[in-house]
């Protein structure tokens, strides 16, 4: 039985996806692609992130406008 705790939007270029997410799940996120998590249930949401190659900082990442509204 799948289980969804949330979803991760994601778009490079003229690509665009949503994807399910929850316990044990893997996902990638493309160098230069755009990104989002949602939160869907009562459950906190946990991701772990690891940059390969390390990020070289603060300066790589910026806000976009992302698929939904944010509230924190």
């Amino acid at each position: 039985m799948h289980v969804r705790h949330g979803r991760m939007w994601r778009k490079l270029g003229e690509h665009e996806e949503v994807v399910d997410i929850g316990p044990g799940a893997s996902v990638s996120i493309p160098t230069g692609a755009h990104f989002q998590f949602r939160c869907d249930g009562a459950e906190l949401l946990i991701a772990i992130c690891a940059t390969m190659p390390p990020s070289p900082g603060e300066d790589e990442a910026y806000r976009v406008r992302g698929n939904w509204e944010a509230t924190a």
